[in-house]
């Protein structure tokens, strides 16, 4: 397709301007419904919904797999409790009932803290590596193989905790270790998936599984722990994982030229509209200039500062629901999963209007990215410091953090996606890249929200969300200063030079 000025949207421009991007061209665009392309996203979104229960199931279960918040009260003390009960909640012994034989353990929240955590000491170590090679070899047997992977040792949870918090620590950091390929995988597939025009809304949709995935886990998670037992979650959550692996394995191809079902228009379209970017980088990368790109440590800071809050919630709300506001597990399950629903929603409505944005070239893609990223971080933050205020009111709290975390989700339009638009070739092992950065914040904050909240006191949680909150919105004045939406050099071969020139003189001829 061309644009309006007669310009080819993949032709690079001498006299471009700052703030336009090369687009890539659209020549014949084939319908989205029942594409192939879709099909890929809706089962990919499916598998980060298994990845995300997963990944989660633990935070809810540990409210009935510890047997006591103190296991060790000091003598004479009395029990402190930050906000009053709520009627019929006085014997809070009630919350920890589990069916007969099952085990309880004396984890105090230091210990628990480091459980949560140890998923992302394992999830670091994979990220580059899997990005790396998903990016030469194609990314679909990395993704299908971290979810089946970290299935498997799910199944394996409830021994683990039997024989110890070492073990169970030792066990999460292995299911960390299987997914951190998965997201470098999911961008090494859309770089060779995803005509240009529909990046945003095609990868919100995939990645905004894991926030699916959340909302679903959270109540269930505290349903089979009231029902069948907490061992019971992670049995099925697993079993979930092993079942959608097959499915993956025998539906999916790396690339839309070795996918046995797809039409050959559609196959032309996405291969024709991503040009040569859509193929793997071989076994050299420019690491260096990739070391000294702006816009990627735009991207690598940005990303540490969202993550912070959204892993705070993730790891810990379910704890705030339990011994602050004194939620029994359903409704504590049930309003926990509140905000994905909302981040869901909006993650893929954001895609839409970011796409649309930028087909309609109202802004350039550097600008949508901003916005986008600002939109989703800024306000964010000011939810989270008004739930440092609201105290022990349960509507307005709940409120504030449903609205946080999905406002959150319009930026999964912009920085989210930002590695493909800089460095399309090389965006499974960019993503790895920032994504080892982005995890940090998942190994930190349950450790110190931990810390922060050791008494169990408002006070201590206020420091929780002031703290992510501030976070929050030093990585949306980092993005607005240093980002970009634009291809950068050490990213453009001479192949991609002489298509872009040949591609420019189509247009002008035409």
């Amino acid at each position: 397709m061309t644009t309006p000025n007669g310009y080819s949207i993949n032709s690079t421009r001498s006299d471009e301007s700052e703030d336009e991007e090369p687009l890539i061209e659209n020549d014949a665009a084939h319908p989205q419904c029942c594409s192939a392309r879709l099909n890929l996203a809706v089962l990919m979104s499916l598998g980060f919904a298994v990845v995300y229960a997963l990944r989660v199931n633990l935070s809810v279960a540990m409210v009935v797999m510890v047997n006591t918040t103190d296991p060790e009260p000091a003598k004479n003390s009395t029990v402190f409790h930050a906000c009053p009960l709520q009627p019929g909640t006085e014997n809070t012994s009630d919350h920890f009932t589990q069916p007969a034989g099952v085990p309880q353990y004396p984890w105090d929240s230091e210990t628990q803290g480091w459980l949560l955590g140890a998923f992302f000491f394992g999830y670091l170590c994979t990220q580059i590596p899997g990005g790396y090679l998903a990016g030469h070899y194609g990314g679909s047997i990395f993704l299908g193989l971290g979810v089946l992977g970290t299935a498997v040792l799910t199944l394996l949870t409830p021994l683990a905790a039997q024989m110890g918090s070492y073990w169970l620590f030792a066990l999460r950091a292995l299911e960390g270790f299987g997914e951190g390929v998965t997201f470098p995988a999911m961008m090494a597939m859309w770089a060779r998936w995803a005509p240009p025009m529909e990046r945003s809304r095609l990868m919100a949709l995939s990645g905004s599984g894991s926030n699916f995935g959340a909302f679903l886990a959270l109540p269930l998670t505290g349903y089979i722990c009231q029902t069948l037992g907490w061992p019971a979650v992670f049995y099925i959550c697993g079993g979930a994982g092993c079942v959608w692996s097959i499915f993956w394995f025998a539906l999916v191809s790396d690339d839309p030229r070795t996918h046995r079902r797809i039409s050959e228009e559609e196959r032309d379209y996405i291969i024709n509209s991503i040009g040569p970017q859509g193929t793997g980088h071989g076994w050299s990368v420019p690491l260096v200039p990739m070391l000294l790109s702006g816009p990627l440590w735009a991207v690598i800071l940005s990303q540490m500062c969202s993550n912070w809050s959204y892993y705070t919630l993730l790891t810990s709300l379910p704890t705030y629901m339990d011994l602050i506001l004194h939620f029994d597990l359903q409704s504590n399950g049930f309003l926990s999963a509140l905000p994905y629903l909302g981040a869901w929603i909006v993650s893929n409505l954001s895609g839409v209007a970011a796409d649309y944005l930028i087909e309609r070239r109202v802004y350039s893609v550097t600008v949508v990215r901003k916005l986008f990223t600002i939109l989703g971080l800024l306000p964010a933050a000011g939810c989270l410091m008004a739930v440092s205020y609201v105290g022990c009111d349960h509507i307005l709290t709940i409120t504030f953090l449903t609205l946080s975390t999905s406002i959150g989700g319009i930026t999964a339009a912009g920085i989210y996606m930002n590695q493909i638009d800089i460095a399309p070739r090389y965006a499974g092992f960019l993503l790895g890249f920032t994504n080892t950065f982005g995890t940090i914040p998942g190994v930190l904050a349950p450790i110190v929200t931990g810390y922060f909240t050791e008494d169990h006191t408002l006070a201590g949680w206020r420091k929780v969300f002031w703290l992510a909150a501030g976070i929050n919105a030093g990585g949306a004045l980092v993005y607005a200063i240093f980002g970009s939406g634009k291809i950068q050099p050490w990213a453009i071969t001479e192949e991609d030079r002489a298509e872009a020139e040949k591609k420019r003189s189509r247009s002008i001829s035409a």
